[in-house]
């Protein structure tokens, strides 16, 4: 039979009540009972049970990462497990476990949210941006749940949230360029109602307007971020009466199709055209030719969130709305 908290208190001669207090390191029991009771669990080789210490503090030790996890998720979103694993590991650091919630068979909006809430069942939650939306934010900020967003919500709403700065990425970006030589640059964006992709362009065209060069309407082109799209589009740029000396692609999938515009003229890159994209994943790996990147560490960005969640839990009136981790030139 495993040895139990009562066997324990019987050993030392104290209350089971003691026992716990002395688990959760009360101030109130006096140094010599506490130190024969450490001394009985040591003999005994006791193992308190995890979830009756958590419940005597009350406390989970729990947290509640919420996302969709449909099928395809992982080609969707790729930079979600890395973000998942820099959270993971800050928590685990100080003792959390970390629970995954599906919110992709909700049949109401938020229900996963405020089944979490209700049951009690973790002590905060962690929000994927593809989790979120202006009904699940007012229902958290209402109960006034502790949690952190992974993005920026694109919306007004007094939620906890960490981002990276795209418009640094895209001011990133154009900066390298134009330290490289390259002036006359063009931008392929996703859908013009893409908070990221919008972003970027934003860092980007203030960032040339700074240094003085003019981004004709022309050079903008927008698509819905798959390859065929993006690789007309490039087409369209590459093969005009002035074609630009570089490209910015804002996401690895445009410049998939781009590699393939490059491809069809038999261009020389960096010779005859040069492209950037943002981020070492899916595909800058097996990209040829390769591109410049900037690359956004969100596993360093996971592991703010973990951060700023367990400051979070400490002091909940702390309200956190920052951009963090800088973007980095892989050339």
């Amino acid at each position: 039979m495993p040895i139990t908290i009562g066997d324990v208190a019987r050993e030392a001669g104290v209350s089971t009540s003691t026992v716990s207090k002395v688990l959760n390191n009360w101030t109130t029991i006096s140094p010599a009972t506490a130190e024969r009771v450490q001394e009985t669990i040591r003999k005994l080789n006791y193992t308190p049970n995890s979830r009756a210490v958590s419940f005597a503090r009350q406390t989970t030790q729990n947290i509640v990462y919420l996302t969709s996890l449909s099928k395809d998720e992982a080609y969707h979103n790729p930079h979600m497990f890395d973000i998942m694993c820099g959270v993971n590991k800050v928590l685990s650091e100080s003792n959390y476990s970390l629970t995954l919630v599906d919110t992709s068979t909700d049949t109401d909006k938020g229900e996963s949210v405020a089944k979490v809430m209700s049951k009690k069942c973790a002590d905060g939650m962690i929000i994927h941006g593809s989790a979120i939306n202006k009904e699940i934010a007012d229902l958290i900020t209402k109960q006034q749940f502790p949690h952190i967003l992974i993005g920026h919500p694109g919306f007004d709403t007094q939620l906890c949230w960490v981002d990276t700065n795209h418009a640094l990425a895209g001011q990133t970006a154009a900066e390298y360029l134009i330290s490289c030589g390259y002036g006359d640059i063009a931008f392929i964006g996703g859908r013009q109602t893409d908070y990221i992709s919008t972003q970027r362009l934003k860092g980007f065209l203030g960032t040339m307007h700074q240094y003085g060069y003019l981004v004709a309407a022309d050079k903008i082109c927008y698509t819905d971020s798959g390859i065929e799209e993006s690789c007309q589009a490039a087409l369209a740029l590459l093969q005009s009466n002035k074609p630009p000396r570089a490209i910015v692609c804002e996401n690895n999938t445009i410049a998939l199709g781009t590699v393939k515009a490059i491809e069809k003229l038999s261009l020389k890159v960096p010779e005859e055209i040069a492209f950037l994209t943002f981020d070492l994943y899916p595909y800058t790996k097996i990209l040829d030719p390769k591109p410049v990147v900037i690359d956004i560490n969100v596993y360093d960005m996971g592991i703010q969130a973990g951060n700023m969640l367990l400051r979070k839990l400490e002091n909940p009136s702390l309200q956190i709305q920052t951009y963090t981790t800088l973007p980095v030139i892989c050339a």
